[in-house]
């Protein structure tokens, strides 16, 4: 019996245009009818969910940011925090100031990233990621480094962007030195700096505990390395088609890839 669904965003829930299927909708609100509890866990923070998941009647709860932040937006507000502590945030500028990376940090819902990236993004139209998007859902910040420093006690999330991602695996293994942090990853290009529990598992058993069920009745979708600790807490574990290997690993159903509808696939085959 699943009572609760949790579900990725990017690369599972939505497809390649960022949005929501019908069918997918429509299982969704289905199961929501018989129930069941649809719950999103992204890594995301609240400021970049769109706008058709915030009016997504059967969500009442999100968790952004990898799970350091759950918010109930059916009353608007947050109903649990699990932030950097502000000594591995410390740590993070010293290791990071000297480096090329563009930057991202996550506070109270809120995106930032470095101001001399928007403006060049926002001028040439150009970056490796989707222009909108940035533009959509960060602000910019001037002297970045500092403003991590200022609200060191309230960062949620640091990414660290790799336009070369052969330069990736070696700047991992340098985060991973840093104090009481966990490290991840939603997308190729990038590595996410969280504090020691934070993860979409840790943030799913404090939704399981409000919602008085058991993480074996508890099915999560995803499609990258952020979302293996959700699988894994999961009494179901399910992988889209398109998800990293080392997700389908642990899967306990492969799903079809999410532009053909494999949260719906899954929702309709162990839910309805």
């Amino acid at each position: 019996m699943i009572k609760l669904i949790a579900l990725d965003l990017d690369g599972t829930t939505l497809n390649r245009e960022g949005k929501l299927s019908e069918r997918n909708r429509r299982a969704l609100e289905t199961a929501a009818d018989k129930g069941v509890s649809i719950v999103i866990a992204t890594g995301r923070p609240l400021c970049a969910l769109p706008q058709e998941i915030m009016d997504f009647e059967p969500v009442r709860y999100v968790l952004t940011s990898n799970g350091a932040r759950i918010a109930d937006l059916q009353e608007g507000k947050s109903l649990y925090e699990n932030c950097l502590q502000p000594h591995s945030v410390e740590a993070a500028v010293k290791l990071l100031e000297p480096t090329k990376y563009v930057l991202e940090t996550f506070v109270k819902g809120v995106a930032y990233i470095e101001g001399w990236y928007y403006r060049q993004v926002e001028k040439t139209r150009k970056s490796f990621r989707t222009v909108d998007y940035i533009l959509k859902t960060r602000h910019p910040k001037d002297d970045f480094y500092h403003f991590m420093l200022e609200h060191s006690s309230s960062i949620e999330n640091i990414n660290v962007n790799f336009e070369d991602v052969s330069e990736k695996p070696e700047m991992k293994e340098k985060l991973e030195m840093l104090p009481d942090v966990t490290i991840t990853s939603s997308f190729d290009h990038n590595l996410e700096i969280g504090g020691k529990t934070t993860s979409k598992a840790e943030a799913l058993r404090q939704m399981c505990r409000l919602l008085e069920i058991e993480p074996s009745e508890m099915m999560a979708a995803g499609d990258s390395p952020n979302d293996i600790a959700m699988l894994r807490a999961a009494g179901l574990a399910v992988a889209v088609g398109n998800a990293k290997p080392e997700l389908k690993e642990i899967a306990d159903f492969i799903a079809p890839v999410c532009y053909e509808d494999g949260v719906a696939v899954a929702v309709e085959k162990f839910v309805l």
